[in-house]
C-alpha cells in the first residue's frame, strides 16, 4: 500500500520525541512490510488541512494520523468523509480510541503492528453531523473539562493534576438540567447530572472506552441529579471500573438518539472526544454509522 502519515508535533508524547528519529523508525517498519510511506510532521493548527489534503489524494491507499485523542478524532472525521482507511498512532494522555482498537500505546511499537495489520469496517458516531469515535457527553464531564481548562499545565502529569483539582470542584458543584430524548422511538423527559453517548457501549475498564467498535450501536447513559456525595460515589464506581454497573447510571442501547433541552436559558457546553464545545441550539441528533469508518488495525496476534 501507499500511505501518508501525518504527525501532530504538538500532541502529547510527540512534544518530547525526536521526530526525525521517530520518522525513520516508522518508515523502516512500513518499508519492511512492503509498503510505501510518506511522512509529514506538522503543528496542531496545520493538522486538519494536512489530513483533508491527504484524504483527497487518489494515489493513496490509506493515511495514518499521530497525536492525542483530539487529533485522532479529527482524523477519523476526515477519513470517514473521504472514505479512506485510517491508521492511528496514539501520542496523547488517554489514547482511548487506540485502546478500543487494541493497539499498543507505546508509539515505538505501534508502527510495526499497523504495517503488518489489516483493514476493518469500524463504526463512527456523529453529533449533528460532527464525527466522534469515543463519546459525546454533557453535564458532569463537560463541567470537569471546563474547570480543567481554566488551569495551566504543560505535561501529562500537569494535566492529571489539573483534572484532579477540576474533579473536586465538580463534586461540590454538580450540574442539574432537564432533557427530553428519543432513543429509537423510546421517549422520556428526565432531570440529569450527566449524559454520555458512546460509539458502541463502554467496556468495563476504568478509562471507559468501547471494547468493540463494530457492534453498530450507541451506548446511551444518564445519571440523575446528584448531590456532592452522589458525584463522589459515581467517581468511585468509575475508578473501580464499575461505571455501567453503578446504581446511579441508566444504560440504553440505540441507533439514533435525539436530545432536546426544553429549559435552556444560558450557554451550555458538551464534550466531543475530549474537546469542550458550546451548544448553540436546543436539539442535538446523535447517530451511529455502522461499518463506515475504514480502520487499519493489528492482526489480533500482537
Amino acid at each position: 500500500m501507499k500511505l501518508r502519515a501525518i504527525f501532530n508535533r504538538d500532541g502529547g508524547t510527540f512534544r518530547t520525541t525526536d521526530m526525525a528519529a521517530y520518522g525513520r523508525a516508522v518508515e523502516a517498519a512500513f518499508y519492511a512490510a512492503g509498503h510505501e510511506l510518506e511522512i509529514a510532521v506538522v503543528g496542531a493548527g496545520e493538522m486538519r488541512q494536512a489530513l483533508e489534503t491527504a484524504g483527497r489524494r487518489a494515489d493513496l491507499d490509506a493515511m495514518i494520523a499521530g497525536g492525542g485523542d483530539g487529533t485522532i478524532s479529527a482524523a477519523a472525521g476526515v477519513a470517514w468523509k473521504c472514505g479512506m482507511p485510517l491508521g492511528i498512532i496514539p501520542a496523547g494522555t488517554m489514547n482511548l480510541f487506540a485502546r478500543s482498537l487494541k493497539l499498543p500505546i507505546d508509539i515505538w511499537k505501534v508502527p510495526e503492528v499497523l504495517a503488518n495489520g489489516r483493514i476493518i469496517d469500524g463504526d463512527i458516531g456523529s453529533a449533528d453531523g460532527r464525527a466522534f469515535v469515543h463519546q459525546f457527553s454533557m453535564g458532569l464531564h463537560a463541567r470537569l473539562v471546563r474547570y480543567r481548562n481554566a488551569y495551566r499545565f504543560a505535561s501529562r502529569i500537569g494535566k492529571i493534576g489539573a483534572s484532579t483539582r477540576a474533579a473536586i470542584g465538580v463534586i461540590f458543584n454538580p450540574p442539574d438540567f432537564e432533557i427530553e430524548f428519543d432513543a429509537d422511538g423510546h421517549r422520556e423527559r428526565r432531570h440529569v447530572s450527566q449524559i454520555s453517548v458512546s460509539n458502541n457501549h463502554f467496556g468495563h475498564a476504568t478509562l471507559m472506552y468501547a471494547e468493540d467498535v463494530t457492534a453498530g450501536h450507541l451506548g446511551f447513559y444518564t445519571a440523575p441529579p446528584l448531590s456532592p456525595a452522589g458525584v463522589a460515589k459515581l467517581a468511585f464506581d468509575i475508578l473501580r471500573g464499575r461505571f455501567r454497573a453503578s446504581p446511579l447510571i441508566t444504560e440504553m442501547s440505540a441507533i439514533a438518539v435525539d436530545l432536546h433541552f426544553p429549559k435552556v436559558d444560558r450557554k451550555i457546553n458538551c464534550v466531543i472526544d475530549g474537546e469542550l464545545l458550546p451548544i448553540a441550539r436546543r436539539d442535538i441528533a446523535l447517530r451511529v454509522h455502522p461499518g463506515e469508518l475504514k480502520l487499519l488495525v493489528g492482526t489480533g496476534d500482537q
